[in-house]
Order: C-alpha cells, then sequence, then structure tokens
C-alpha cells in the first residue's frame, strides 16, 4: 500500500529536521543534498524554484523541487515544469514514498495547466533513472549537464 504523503512548506520550524534528511550511502552523486537544493533555489531565482517538505505519517520523509511555470526563452533552464530535485530519506526508501511524491506533484501540476513534466538524472545503474522510467517518463534524446533529460507527457 503507497502511503499518504503531503507536501509541506518548509518554515524556520521544520527547515532542520528536513535538512537533516539523507538519501542512502552512495547515493549522494544522484541528488543533491536539502542544504544544497534550498541554497540552489536562493540563487537561482530565474528558474522560478518552487519546493516542499515530503511528510507520511507526521514526519518529515523527504523533499521535493520543482521549476514551476519557467516561462519560455530562459537561458539554462529546462521547463516549463521541471523536476530538479526528489530526496527521499534513506530510512524511508522501497515504500513508495518518491511514487507517491510524483504523483501528487503530477496532479498539482496538472491542475496549473501543464502539459508535461520534464526531469533529468546522472547515468549509472543504481540511480533514478529506471524508477523515473517505470513511473512513465521517457528520455528525450538530450543531455542537459552531463544529466539525461526525461519527459513525462501529462
Amino acid at each position: 500500500m503507497t502511503p499518504a504523503v503531503c507536501l509541506v512548506e518548509i518554515t524556520g520550524e521544520n527547515r532542520d529536521a528536513v535538512c537533516a534528511l539523507r538519501v542512502q550511502p552512495g547515493q549522494e552523486r544522484f541528488v543533491a543534498s536539502v542544504a544544497k537544493s534550498l541554497e540552489d533555489a536562493a540563487t537561482t531565482p530565474e528558474a522560478e524554484p518552487w519546493y516542499r517538505a515530503v511528510y507520511a505519517g507526521g514526519e518529515p520523509v523527504g523533499f521535493v523541487m520543482l521549476s514551476w511555470d519557467v516561462p519560455p526563452g530562459r537561458p539554462g533552464i529546462l521547463g516549463p515544469y521541471f523536476l530538479w530535485r526528489l530526496l527521499v530519506d534513506g530510512r524511508h526508501q522501497g515504500r513508495g514514498i518518491g511514487r507517491a511524491v510524483l504523483a501528487e506533484v503530477v496532479a498539482l501540476i496538472r491542475a496549473d495547466g501543464a502539459t508535461a513534466l520534464l526531469t533529468s538524472h546522472q547515468p549509472g545503474d543504481d540511480g533514478p533513472g529506471a524508477f523515473y522510467r517505470r513511473f512513465g517518463f521517457v528520455p528525450t534524446g538530450e543531455i542537459d549537464d552531463g544529466e539525461t533529460v526525461l519527459r513525462l507527457a501529462l
């Protein structure tokens, strides 16, 4: 059974707990930390960053960040909707949380008028590529900064 997840704003009250989330050892090369993600959001406002803590069972278990409805023509920014980061804490992986977060994100951006969601990932057999493909993402044939770009048609 897929756990219920809630996407929660990051505030002063939950920031430390969310920033303490970590992927499993060896996965760090595939996804940046929450603290690095928040720094990237602050220093890249042109990417229209939208981010939330992921809660399940009343506790933070992950983090998600998108570029949200980026106007066309911004150099170096994929969009208009781009899944920039998806992190599920190592202690909570394998429970369907990542899939539940993606389903929630897709519902939100579809309601906002999106027709596709893009993402990218570092190549590697132990990386997230297979997870995204199982969800329905397909490679676009593009490479962005060394990462394989995938597209999910909505």
